[in-house]
Formats: structure tokens, sequence, C-alpha cells
């Protein structure tokens, strides 16, 4: 019997209490899992063993034929999942069994509620792992080593998955890791041979670490029957054991790609696609690339997981290697398994290495490539995008090679659907450009609705002309990079000279000009008025319902993208709007007819009110109202 010693009663990180309490309550109609979940962690536990041994094969104590092996003792209502891996020491455990260092944590742990449905998915977003076995359990023993360490430095943990776990030193001869699961009297049910097989076959077929199950034989005579008490107990493989992406396309089905994925990602839902593809010539290398269905829980935190999982001639080398991903394209989960790079490659080392940017290069094309097959399933692409969209956006910045494929998977609202549903390509917008038309037009604002009702618009909606109508926080920064699209300029409506082109006749053009030159007197006036408040004032065919707006200097940062870099402490520079007003307004025809402070004030308001229908901010609101109360009790 094992002799513990040096044991002490630790209270588990206050994360994990609480994400012990939902997971167990919200999992609950999904229990099953905690198998797939703790063979997984086996086998990256042999993974590891297998990737450390390459350089001091003594860690596996003569013991190099890796494996999970799963018993189960329905009279005692326990199950056990051991690996002989890596193992861990006293303060591994401590920090990987009672602590969860993952950033965004505390945060992600706010967005749940106790409400059963929601919280299974938003826990679905974070991996549950090791705690898992709390759905079934209600008490379990890790009893582990690490490989290479002495016998006397094994270690227990025990809890019950509430409030602490106690940590003891004990014995053990074998390496890696051992974990007794005390089933709840509801979960009687997991400690049968025949149930716990077919979990295996369902989730781990396509582990390449075998999974192994004790069957007990009995010899027997010469006709066959059993001779009593000579019972034997074997070990039988019960998963496939192969590398799942080694294997043709053609021999795996769509369920094994799915199970392989929840795998990789640690994810409960099915990918909305994939891509497997082998490579031989100058490069050796086979990916197997997925696009989640839902968001990892920490997509936008700068130090969050992301990357493949890469292997060099079928040994781990290492999880979230993002040197062969780029940064905008951080959602794709799968493996790279290639035969060029060294075994004993670092992550500093895949930095240098001049084949890591060709598998860069080739599988960045791969991934986009699957996005706009994906695309062709306007549903399943709309997920995507729903999902992903505002990390695909900033690819245009990051990837200069690709930015036309990029730009070709983006997805706008316009005004010809006037929906806020993000649904329309640029593709689509080229296919119903009219006829003369030869610019793609868009307008950028805070919210789907401050862009529609935009008064830049106006001249648009009376022609007919779709403009493209951006409202997401990275929008500006995004077409900052993207300049053009099939050969046309993208153009924002609310900056510079607005010039539809061929679509207005020569007999218009002339007309403005005619108009511009009988206000130039009151255009002066107003320039007198507003003083240095604005660069220029100018009459404009752009409006058809308002009176007046501003319009930034075409390279100018624009509105939204000053309030960003402002709420983030970035000090900028004044920037002084151009006032434009409407030639054939009722409220500039009355500006002509007034004199004195009157006038002054009226085009102080006409000034302001366009401000504020472009999301901008008054400097002083106070003298807005004066002005305005002013004028309307004259």
């Amino acid at each position: 019997m094992t002799t513990a010693t040096h044991e002490e009663t630790l209270g588990f990180q206050t994360e994990v209490k609480q994400l012990l309490h939902l997971m167990i309550h919200s999992l609950y109609s999904n229990r099953e899992i905690f198998l797939r979940e703790l063979i997984s962690n086996g086998a990256d536990a042999c993974d590891k063993l297998r990737y450390a041994a390459l350089d001091n094969d003594s860690l596996y104590e003569g013991d190099s034929e890796l494996r999970i092996e799963i018993e189960h003792d329905a009279e005692a209502g326990t199950v056990t999942v051991r690996d002989n891996g890596i193992g861990m020491t006293r303060d591994e455990v401590i920090s990987n069994l009672g602590t969860i260092a993952r950033s965004g944590t505390a945060d992600f742990l706010k967005q749940l509620s106790g409400e059963q449905q929601k919280d299974a998915r938003l826990i679905g977003q974070f991996g549950v792992g090791f705690y898992s076995g709390f759905i079934v359990a209600d008490e379990i023993s890790v009893r582990t080593r690490k490989a290479g360490s002495d016998k006397a430095e094994g270690v227990e943990w025990r809890s019950r998955g509430e409030g602490e776990f106690t940590v003891a030193d004990i014995e053990r001869e074998a390496h890696g890791t051992e974990i007794v699961l005390h089933l709840k009297e509801d979960a009687k049910e997991f400690a049968d041979d025949f149930r716990l097989q077919s979990l295996v076959r369902k989730y781990s077929d396509h582990i390449e670490v075998p999974v192994r199950m004790p069957k007990v034989e009995s010899a027997r005579d010469d006709e066959g029957n059993a001779i009593e008490g000579s019972e034997i107990t074997t070990w039988e493989t019960v998963n496939e054991a192969t590398a799942l992406w080694s294997r043709p396309k053609g021999e795996i089905s769509d369920e094994e790609y799915q199970a392989f994925y929840k795998h990789v990602a640690h994810d409960f839902s099915d990918p909305l696609t994939w891509s497997h593809n082998k490579v031989e010539g100058k490069l050796e290398y086979t990916s197997l690339l997925y696009v989640p269905g839902r968001a990892p829980f920490d997509l936008y935190e700068r130090d969050g997981a992301r990357g493949v999982k890469l292997y060099v001639q079928r040994v781990f080398i290492m999880d979230d290697a993002e040197q062969f991903l780029p940064l905008y394209l951080r959602f794709i989960k799968g493996v790279l398994d290639t035969r060029d790079l060294s075994l004993n490659v670092s992550r500093e080392l895949l930095q240098q290495d001049p084949k890591v940017e060709k598998i860069r290069s080739a599988l960045t094309k791969r991934a986009l490539d699957m996005l706009k097959k994906l695309a062709k399933d306007k549903p399943a692409y709309q997920t995507f995008w729903n999902t992903f969209g505002s990390v695909l956006k900033e690819g245009p910045a990051e990837d200069f090679a690709n930015r036309e494929k990029i730009a070709g998977l983006l997805r706008f609202s316009t005004t010809h659907t006037d929906s806020a549903t993000q649904d329309q390509s640029l593709a689509d917008y080229v296919e119903r450009m009219q006829e003369g038309q030869q610019k793609i037009y868009y307008i950028v604002a805070d919210s789907f609705n401050a862009a529609k009702s935009s008064p830049h618009l106006e001249i648009f909606r009376k022609k007919g002309i779709e403009v493209v109508l951006l409202h997401d926080r990275v929008d500006e920064w995004l077409m900052s990079h993207l300049n053009e699209y099939d050969g046309k300029a993208l153009v924002d409506v609310a900056k510079g000279e607005l010039d539809l082109g061929d679509i207005e006749g020569e007999e218009e053009k002339q007309a403005q000009e005619e108009t511009a030159k009988a206000k130039e007197d009151l255009v002066k006036r107003v320039k007198e008025a507003l003083g240095d408040q604005v660069q220029e004032v100018k009459v404009t065919h752009r409006l058809t319902d308002s009176p007046a707006c501003v319009v930034l200097p075409e390279h100018e940062m624009g509105f939204q993208m000053r309030r960003i870099m402002e709420a983030a402490g970035q000090p900028m520079p004044e920037v002084k709007p151009i006032l434009e007003l409407n030639p054939v307004h009722a409220l500039v025809a009355k500006l002509e007819g007034v004199e004195g402070e009157a006038f002054g004030d009226l085009a102080h308001v006409l000034l302001d009110q366009a401000i504020i229908a472009e999301g901008g901010h008054l400097d002083d609101p106070a003298a807005y109202v004066k002005r305005l109360n002013a004028l309307l009790t004259a």
C-alpha cells in the first residue's frame, strides 16, 4: 500500500471554483464528453514525452510503448484512466489542477450566468479539460510522477470538486498519470465495459496513441469449452490508433473529421468546414485545417492561444504553432505534419527558417481557398462571418499579397438591402453598379443607423447609387488599407470632393458651377462668421434634404477613428472640417436674408447640426443650445 507524506490541503483558485460549479450543472446533458477530454489530455502527455525523449530516451524508463489504459470497477463505481506519458511534479500538479492560468479567464467567467443552455455554449468555447471529470464523479484521485524523476517523487491529488484539494507526496513506480473517477450514483452507467468502449470509438478513434481496455478470456479445452478458473486478462486496443491526417482522404468519414476537430480544438460543436491536403515535392507536409463554428473565448486576447498543432515526421513538437498562419487567420485550427523541419525545432528557430515562410504562404492560400469554397454555402458562410468577420477584416492590412482574395471574402451592409446584417460582398456590389459608375462608394459611422441616416447618402439615394455602410470599429482602419477591388477605387463619400463620374451629365455639372458662382457672397459671409472653426465653406450638390454637411479632406482620418484613438489616450491633431451648404434648402435661403448677430448664430447652428449628424461631438454644446433657443424664439 502506498504511504503518503508531506500532505497539504489547498484551496482552488476562485475561477476554478466558479467554473466547476457552473460546468457541473450546465453540461449535465452532455456528460459523456468527460472521457474524450481525459483521453485527449493523456494523448497530449504521451506526445510531450515522445518529444522530450528525442534528446533523452532514458525518460522512457524502459517503457517506450506509449499508451492510454481505461479500466472500470462496477462494484466500486470507479473508472480509471491512465497514461504512461510525461507525468507531473508536485508544483505542476498544484498549478495545472488548482488554477486556470489562461488570460482573460476572469472576464470570460463574468459572462456565465447560471443559465444552463447559455453557459453550456460558453463553457464549450473555454474548453473543460481535466475538470470535466467532475460532471460524472463526486470525487477524483490523481496519481502521477514526472518521467525521469525518482520513484519517491510521485504525487497524489484528491478532491471532491468543491472548495479545496489535497496534495501528498507518494512513491510511484510508473511514470505518467492515473486518474480515478469515483462516480456519482446517477453516473454508474459509465462503469460498464461496452459503454466505455463505445465512447472511445465515438470520440477518440482518431487518437494516434492506442487506447487499451482489459479483456478477460478463459483457456479452453480441446472441445472449445472454457476451463473454469483459467481466466487471463489481456489488453485490447479499442481505437483506430492511427494519425487521422496520415490516412487517405477517401477513407475518412465526415464524422471522423468532426471528432478529430473536437480533439484538436477542445470544442463541443462541429466545425463549419475543413481542408485536408498532402504536399510532396520540394516541401513535404500534410495539413488538416478547420474553420470552427464558434469563436473561442480568448479570440481577441493578444496572448490567446492560436496556431496549429505541429508534428515533425509524426512526432508532436508543439501546440499553437502560430508561425504557420497570419494573425488574421488565428481562428483556424488544425494540424501540420512535415518532414522538412528538424525534430528539435523551437519557436525561435521557426521564426528564422525559410521553409516555414513557404509553408505559411501555402497554408494561408489553402485557408483562404477553404473560405471561398465555404462562401458558396450562404447560410454557413453567414455563420462564419457573424463569428469571425471582424478578425478577417484585419487581413488587408497584414497581408498585401492576398489583399484581393481577402477583399472578396469580406461582407458588408449596403443601401441595397438597408439591413444591418453584413451579407453583401464587394462582388455583389460591382455586379449591381450603374452604367457609367467607376467607383465603389462607402461611408463609415459608429452604428448602422448613423450610417444609413447620414446626409451624405442623399444624392446617392436620389440617383439610385448603392453605398456600402460600414459600422464596425475596425472598418475605417480596414478601408485605409483597402483602396480598390476588381480595379475599382473605393471612395469615402464623407471625404474630399464628390465625383460621380459619368453618372452626372455635362448639363448637370454646368448647373452646379453656376449655382456655386451665384452663392459666392453667401459662402464668403458664412466663412467670416465661422472663422477658424472650418477649413472652407462651399455649396454642394450632395444634399437633397439636409441644409448642410461637414466633409473631411480626402486623406484625413475620419471621425470614427479619431474617437477610437482619443479613447485609447492617443493625442490627435486638430482637424478643421469643410462645411458644405445645400443651396436649395429653406434654411440656407433664410440665411441669405439674415443680418448681424442672427446671421452668425444661424451659421453656427448649421455647422453644429452637421457635426451632430455625422456622429461628431460639439466642443461647446451649451452655446449650440443657446443659439438654437434664440433662433426659435426670435
